[in-house]
């Protein structure tokens, strides 16, 4: 079946998925930004950015204003590549314009295409209910069967709820889970869901919807017990640099977290912003943020660490 399908993967997390149901040697073409599994870098780059994404936060939000007010999009798909690798089934998204190529320009690029008629598949996953049908319905139009990794993925979820069905409520910690640090910005979709999962309390954001832009008397009056930086795109060593510029806010100080050290930094980038597989990953991470009392699967060092 493989030899037959060609793919193209133009977000990370459906190269995660196509991986994950036991297909990644069928991709042929990727984003600029899928890097995992770690094999996947080796195929052909079919997108690039507008934007430079080593400046600081606000310069990158502002960028990304401008370039949407300006009705570009941030991302441009290579025609060129696309076209000399005939894929079969190309896999986009229609839920952010900021996270990947949309769907109408990838639409507008097959339709130039001459050697092939790729099967557009577009996901739009805002719940983790939306992430397993989003496998399902890329390994069904594949060919290839996803109840098993389904059923891995949800029996690992269980496991962490089970775990903290026995706290009270007084044993539940508030999280505030930081997305962007300038605008600061809290993360929703299917970060709400994953805390609770977890054994926390979410606050200033609810799944399912896009991550509000929040002010710092906000943050303030709603004082978390807990907070974790999961950059959009930034890996560790990146969220820390932009955690610690956030502590020298005069409000800072001020925080329930900060003051009792419970203030953390995850790989954002690798886990979190994801909506694939590895967001099962992240509830484990969250869980032993959360409730160290309780879990300890070893991604302390990888996947987060303390701020302080």
């Amino acid at each position: 079946m493989s030899d037959q399908i060609r793919i193209v993967s133009l977000i990370p997390s459906a190269t995660e998925i196509v991986a994950a149901l036991g297909l990644g040697d069928a991709i042929v073409g990727r984003s600029h930004e899928c890097d995992y599994p770690p094999e996947i870098k080796d195929r052909p780059v079919c997108t690039a950015a507008r934007l430079n994404s080593a400046a600081p936060s606000q310069e990158i939000h502002q960028n990304v204003n401008k370039i949407l007010q300006s009705a570009l999009s941030i991302y441009e798909v290579k025609l060129d590549v696309l076209e000399a690798l005939k894929p079969t089934h190309i896999i986009t998204q229609d839920q952010c314009d900021v996270c990947a190529v949309s769907l109408e320009d990838v639409e507008a690029a097959v339709a130039q295409l001459t050697q092939s008629q790729p099967q557009i598949i577009s996901l739009q996953p805002n719940t983790l209910s939306d992430v397993w049908h989003d496998i399902e319905r890329v390994a069904n139009a594949l060919g290839v069967r996803s109840r098993e990794l389904l059923e891995d993925l949800e029996a690992r979820v269980k496991i962490c709820q089970q775990k903290t069905t026995h706290l009270s409520i007084e044993e539940l910690p508030t999280v505030a889970c930081i997305e962007w640090t300038d605008p600061l910005m809290t993360a929703a979709n299917w970060i709400p869901e994953l805390v609770t999962q977890a054994g926390g309390q979410p606050v200033l954001s609810v799944s399912g919807q896009s991550s509000p832009i929040i002010t710092w008397d906000t943050l303030v009056a709603t004082n978390p017990k807990t907070i974790i930086f999961m950059l959009c795109g930034f890996d560790l060593q990146r969220t820390r640099t932009e955690a610690i510029a956030l502590t020298k806010h005069p409000e800072w100080k001020k925080l329930h977290a900060v003051q009792h050290q419970r203030v953390y930094i995850t790989d954002g980038n690798a886990y979190f912003n994801r909506p694939g597989p590895r967001l099962v990953d992240s509830l484990e991470i969250l869980a032993e943020i959360v409730h160290p009392e309780i879990f300890d699967y070893g991604y302390k060092g990888t996947g987060w660490e303390p701020l302080y």
